[in-house]
This record gives C-alpha cells, structure tokens and sequence, in this order.
C-alpha cells in the first residue's frame, strides 16, 4: 500500500502595517486595490496618538476598506477601543498588555502580541492562548535581531507550537527569509509604503518573493518525501 503524499502547506500570508494614521483619507481610497492586489490577511492600524474619540472615528473609516477586502483588521495597541472602532482585533506588545486585553479582547476577538524576547515568554504568551506571536519588531530603542536570528526563532516556533507565527520583515529579502523558516504570516510596513514605486508594486513583489521562498523551501521537501514514500 503507497504511502500517501505529504500534505502541502500553505504559503504564508501577508500582514500590512500601515504607517501612522493620522487624517485616513488618503488610505481609505488608496487601500481597497492595493488589498486587491495581493493576499493579504490582516491590516495592522497604527493609530497616530490622540483622543480616544479621534482614534476611533480613524480606525471606523478605514475598517470598511479592510473588512470589505476579506481581510481583519486589528488596531496596534489601543485593545480598549477596539469594539468601539469596529476591528477585528489588537496587536500587543510584551505579556502583561496581553493580560491587561484579555477581558476586552476574548472570547470574540484576536489578540496578537509581540514584544517577546525570550523564548519562555513566546511559550507563556502561546499557553495564554494568543492568536499569534510575531517575531522580529524592533525595540523601544529601534534594535532588532539580525535576519537570521528572527528566521531560526520563527523555525522553532513553527516546529513545535500550534499558534500561528509571525515574521516582521524590513526588506523584501526578509519576508522571503521568514516564509522559508515557516512564518505563517509576514508582517510588511514601512518598506512597502517608501517604495519609489508606489505601494502596490512593492507589495506585489514582496508576496512574490514570499510565494517563491516558500515553494522552495517546502515543495521540495514535499516532493522528496512522496518519492521516499514510493521508494
């Protein structure tokens, strides 16, 4: 009796950060064909700081783009104003945020978090019952772990742990990096929006880097399986 073929695995996802929102206008009109143009997943709203009022009508007028597209949309931080502004979600950083979210958060939206520097904090924030941990994301000081440290903490969490993981790629030679070591999202920002190209090109381009990377890395590990299985 043939073994049967390894599963196929998914490729990662994109996760767009957006910059700091402060007037949405321009997003809003802007973000229903960049979202068209690729699979992206999530949108992440950095709220510029202000009132909470002021914050929830920017995360309300862009939430209509982002839902329509398929896509949720989480705030970054701000988990109390999060069923005020109509999001799917927030996006924490360090362990007791996530503590502090939960009774606004749970049972009916996603709680994200990142800010974790050790790995018995990813395990403490997995137990805790986070939607996803995301590695990767520079500090209160801008430092962040060098591309390869991010890759192999991403290959220890995908091998062990069911929570999806996240990558926090600069450059489009990360995203495909962290889709490699076995990112279930690529979170893409900054590098996407300064792009001389325009952010759609960008975009585009990093999901194909991610697409390929991934094939690479885990179509053939596939097809080496399902040819062991026949040997």
């Amino acid at each position: 009796m043939a073994n049967k073929p390894a599963p196929s695995r998914p490729a990662p996802r994109l996760y767009l950060a957006t910059p700091e929102v402060d007037d949405p206008s321009h997003l809003v009109s802007g973000l229903p064909e960049l979202l068209a143009a690729a699979d992206v997943a999530a949108v992440l709203v950095r709220l510029k700081q202000a009132d909470p009022r002021s914050m929830i009508t920017r995360a309300k007028a862009l939430a209509p783009a982002v839902q329509n597209a398929g896509a949720a949309l989480l705030l970054d931080g701000h988990a109390e104003l999060v069923a005020r502004a109509g999001a799917d979600g927030a996006h924490l950083t360090g362990l007791a945020a996530l503590e502090d979210a939960w009774p606004s958060l749970k049972p009916d939206r996603i709680a994200g978090i990142g800010g974790l520097a050790t790995r018995h904090d990813s395990m403490t924030a997995g137990e805790a019952g986070a939607d996803y941990v995301l590695f990767g994301e520079p500090d209160a000081k801008g430092q962040r772990p060098s591309m390869e440290a991010i890759a192999e903490r991403l290959q220890w969490w995908d091998e062990l742990f069911e929570p999806p993981c996240v990558g926090f790629a600069v450059t489009c030679e990360e995203a495909a990096e962290f889709a490699a070591a076995g990112a279930d999202f690529v979170l893409v920002g900054d590098f996407i929006w300064v792009d001389p190209r325009g952010a759609k090109a960008a975009l585009i381009e990093a999901a194909e880097a991610i697409r390929k990377a991934h094939e690479t890395a885990f179509e053939k590990a596939k097809d080496s399986s399902d040819m062991a299985g026949h040997g």
